[in-house]
């Protein structure tokens, strides 16, 4: 078989001279003379709300808006003197806010996508009780496990990332460091490199270490809304394994591994017995019912000592003097930090474009893309990929 691509096959939007940011996207479009974009980007985000979600339509939806608005960025005036990887750059801009306000719209949108992030995830902790490396025949020369979990970290690293690209490049970086792996292995202690025969083992493996929450919404998300003439060549080969290896542990069995079958069915229970027995315990802790111990902790005299009585009497609290009986004051502290917060940073943020931009003429468009879209980087080329 053939083995993985290498690392310098990657088709990249920035040249290694510097990279363009999304601020710069966003900039662009704050000129006046894209009020015509920004009105067709606006007017496409706020028309996704009319529909009840379906992710296929929606995809197609999205694709289609993507080539309408690469053939008007082409040839609008803005872009008339732009090279092929400023176009690029913005089109990547483009995909990046415009997913990064749909995300709540579009990932997870329909119950099944739950259910199924749920099933595989649930079966990931059954299966990380017993499942070794040489159940997937993974020889002892590829046995690292520094790589993997370096590999595991990457990968854990989706859910924090709203755009397409920048969570189809968390499976890139996993996928390098597994590929980094073999070809290591191959060079210091002469292992014929197997292709897909060593990689995908290996990919399984640490897919099943790292249990990356809701791996089948993500999958699907990128499948969906990452532009289709960026999901090739690397970028393609390295998801196509990734679904791969969510369908072989969804499906995977005593037959799937070098292991008895009994041994698995065996283990499987002893597993599923073992979380029932956790979670029993759980609903039957009095600690955790909320009842607690009526000896005043030493974090609680902290809270009454304190003259005047402090509004976050936890900030000295040690992680063991917490008690199940803490979490509802915690709770109402931390909504009362975050509304704060929140309000705080709108004013700063009014005051902070009132004295640093120059006043535009109103409109219903010109200051739709003025602000970065919440939970984003800076950088839209956070790191090289497609």
């Amino acid at each position: 078989m053939e083995a993985a691509p290498s690392s310098s096959s990657t088709s990249t939007s920035t040249s290694s001279g510097g990279s363009v940011t999304f601020y710069d996207f966003l900039d662009r479009m704050r000129n006046p003379a894209s009020l015509d974009l920004v009105r067709s980007i606006k007017s496409f985000i706020v028309s996704f709300s009319f529909y009840t979600p379906n992710p296929d339509n929606d995809g197609k939806k999205v694709q289609d808006f993507y080539l309408s608005m690469e053939a008007a960025i082409m040839e609008h005036p803005l872009w008339a003197a732009a090279t092929f990887e400023e176009l690029d750059s913005a089109m990547e801009g483009l995909e990046k806010y415009v997913m990064t306000k749909l995300f709540s719209r579009t990932f997870a949108s329909v119950p099944e996508d739950a259910k199924i992030d749920r099933e595989v995830s649930e079966k990931i902790c059954l299966l990380q009780t017993f499942l070794k490396p040489e159940h997937l025949d993974i020889p002892a020369v590829l046995h690292n496990e520094a790589s993997w979990l370096l590999a595991e970290k990457e990968l854990q690293k989706i859910n924090t990332f709203k755009a397409p690209r920048e969570k189809l490049l968390c499976i890139m970086n996993c996928c390098r460091v597994i590929n980094n792996l073999l070809l290591n292995a191959s060079m210091s202690e002469n292992h014929a490199l197997a292709g897909l025969d060593d990689f995908l083992p290996v990919l399984i493996y640490v897919t099943i270490k790292a249990n990356p929450p809701q791996l089948h919404s993500n999958l699907k998300f990128i499948q969906l809304y990452r532009r289709q003439a960026k999901l090739v060549s690397e970028a393609a080969y390295y998801f196509t394994n990734l679904v791969s290896a969510k369908t072989f542990i969804v499906d995977l069995n005593g037959k799937s591994l070098s292991m008895d079958e009994i041994k698995f069915e065996e283990s499987m229970q002893a597993a599923r017995l073992t979380q029932t027995n956790r979670a029993t315990q759980i609903e039957t802790s009095p600690t955790l019912q909320g009842q607690t111990d009526p000896t005043p902790t030493r974090m609680h005299d902290k809270e009454k000592d304190t003259s005047g009585g402090s509004n976050y009497p936890y900030m000295d609290a040690e992680a063991g003097e917490l008690t199940v009986g803490d979490v509802e004051r915690l709770l109402s502290l931390y909504k009362d930090v975050v509304t704060k917060y929140t309000s705080l940073y709108k004013v700063v943020r009014h005051l902070s474009i009132s004295k640093t931009e120059t006043p535009v003429p109103h409109s219903e468009g010109t200051s739709f893309l003025l602000t970065q879209p919440e939970g984003t980087n800076t950088k839209i080329d956070h790191q090289k990929g497609n």
